[in-house]
């Protein structure tokens, strides 16, 4: 069978063509076109959002090209596959069905010939029930008292979308309070434990396995923080499990009645639809969670249903690979313009990274093209005084994601409007910038000395000519939550399929772990010569220096 060679199909070299014939195009020269905003932007009236993409290096050759690219990958066939139970993750041999969490439609979805949704809905009965009893006051802990905190145990998937979502949909916070600790680093569950009651706190443990050595350890450290405190048997009141592994949840000394499960079909990245969202139960409370769910659904059927051409996730996916491997944009940032989306992009990070953080193709070749982007960025307006400056005049060429709410949860004075002009004016900077002739023209008119003008003209120059998404939502609903993670959920999947890599396994980050275990006895005692110089050298200080 010949080598399947993505960059000579007749797809690829008619967008390496067309980025040549159009390397000068500017962003000042597209927007002379009339009606531009109509042309590249989607409002969706059901969400309330607006997609406005306008400000891409691009014309309407471009969109056409990008979008026949887009239907030679064949975008939408794997989607049906993906919703239809098929084992797209293929190294793993599994079936992709976070889709599945969320199908409020309730219709079947089949893997192996078996409908998934019954014990899906088992789950979410039993998660709502739950969260009911916690927030209601009638699970109590081992002394009768209430539960007021809850912390999540887990780490990656299992931290940081639950926590992503607990920080965005604060304002709608009424349950008890609820912290995370993920790092094995004996800080974070020192300084977590140090503020709280175990009369009152309730951990939850979120490991499918139940053997992962961050989250085992740190629960470990909780139960013996909690059994000093108040023994053993209060340890069947204070911690629940979301596992699979019931024989060592039982060991551990959680009732199996507070286990909830989830599935091999769910990776940790997509997980937070699962039971690892009983932590946003517990804190907004079950009817709210639903609702997340409901916006993430709609965007599946939207993702499904419409055609490239106005599907905002396959868009916004075709737009980051024409950055990504025909500008050499090696990062794209993510910048939220809402303090409760303070963790979207770290959330971000590990959805996009490591899924599409890959060098082997379908086939099993190594790719000769870029794969995924660097993700990164901060909320605004902290960024603007940190990293902006990079972004508008350093050498690297950066795409960016602008996102933000019409009417914020809660009005302080002017701050929103604040907020937002600089949301607006930051797109508008990067796009169109500051010729020379504008910089000289501002400077004579501050009555700058000729002398003075040359020598500060160049460096107040704005190129421009930076690509930008606005994502402007009407308010920051638990719905409009769900649907914007889901967007950022099949943008990965696409480029994913773009890429012709596996979004769905994450092999890499296998090493490590196993070189950890092989070194851990070597920091409590025991020798071991097997490592290069530098390892062993590193390994020997501290040995030495360890108090």
């Amino acid at each position: 069978m010949a080598k399947f060679d993505l960059v000579k199909t007749t797809q690829w070299k008619n967008l390496e063509n067309h980025r040549a014939e159009n390397k000068n195009a500017h962003l000042r020269d597209l927007f002379t076109e009339k009606n531009r905003f109509a042309r590249f932007s989607i409002r969706n009236n059901d969400l309330g959002i607006t997609f406005d993409y306008s400000k891409n290096i691009i014309n309407d050759e471009t969109f056409q090209l990008l979008t026949d690219f887009a239907r030679s990958a064949k975008v939408n066939e794997y989607a049906q596959k993906m919703f239809s139970g098929e084992k797209i993750n293929w190294t793993e041999k599994r079936a992709v069905l976070h889709i599945a969490l969320r199908n409020r439609s309730n219709s079947p979805i089949y893997v192996d010939g078996k409908d998934v949704m019954p014990e899906i809905n088992a789950v979410l009965d039993k998660m709502k029930v739950f969260s009911e009893n916690l927030r209601g006051g009638k699970w109590l802990g081992a002394t009768g008292k209430k539960i007021t905190d809850v912390v999540n145990i887990g780490i990656g998937g299992s931290d940081l979308g639950p926590k992503m979502v607990c920080e965005a949909l604060k304002y709608y916070g009424d349950g008890p309070a609820v912290c995370f600790v993920s790092n094995i680093d004996g800080a974070d569950i020192y300084e977590t434990l140090k503020k709280l009651n175990p009369e009152t706190t309730l951990f939850i443990v979120a490991s499918k396995t139940f053997t992962t050595l961050e989250t085992i350890t740190n629960a470990l450290t909780a139960r013996d923080w909690l059994v000093k405190k108040l023994g053993d048997k209060a340890v069947a009141k204070h911690f629940v499990a979301l596992s699979t592994n019931a024989k060592k949840v039982k060991e551990f000394g959680i009732d199996e009645n507070n286990m909830f499960a989830f599935w091999d079909f769910v990776g940790g990245r997509y997980s937070l639809w699962s039971a690892i969202g009983l932590p946003i139960a517990c804190f907004v409370g079950f009817d709210k969670f639903v609702e997340l769910l409901e916006g993430a659904h709609y965007i599946d059927q939207h993702f499904l249903n419409t055609p490239y051409e106005k599907n905002i996730p396959v868009i916004m996916a075709l737009l980051g690979f024409w950055y990504n491997n025909f500008f050499g944009a090696s990062s794209h940032a993510v910048l939220p313009y809402s303090q409760y989306l303070h963790r979207f992009t770290a959330y971000l990070q590990q959805g996009d990274m490591e899924s599409n953080g890959k060098t082997i193709n379908f086939e099993g070749d190594r790719v000769d093209y870029e794969t995924g982007p660097v993700i990164w960025g901060e909320p605004g307006t902290n960024g603007q005084h940190s990293f902006y400056q990079l972004i508008h005049q350093g050498t690297k060429f950066i795409p960016c994601d602008f996102i933000g709410f019409v009417n914020p949860p809660e009005r302080v004075g002017d701050h929103h409007e604040k907020l937002m002009a600089n949301y607006f004016a930051q797109t508008e900077a990067l796009a169109f910038g500051l010729t020379k002739e504008q910089v000289i023209e501002n400077l004579t008119k501050a009555g700058l000395s000729q002398e003075d003008i040359n020598a500060l003209a160049p460096h107040k120059v704005f190129e421009g000519n930076r690509p930008t998404n606005s994502i402007l939502i009407d308010e920051l609903t638990p719905k409009t939550l769900g649907a914007l993670i889901a967007v950022y959920e099949h943008k990965i999947f696409t480029q994913g399929i773009l890429w012709r890599v596996n979004s769905f396994d994450q092999w890499g980050v296998e090493l490590g772990k196993v070189l950890a275990n092989v070194i851990l006895p070597e920091l409590q005692g025991k020798a071991n010569n097997s490592h290069d110089n530098s390892t062993k050298n590193l390994i020997k200080i501290f040995n030495e220096k360890k108090k």
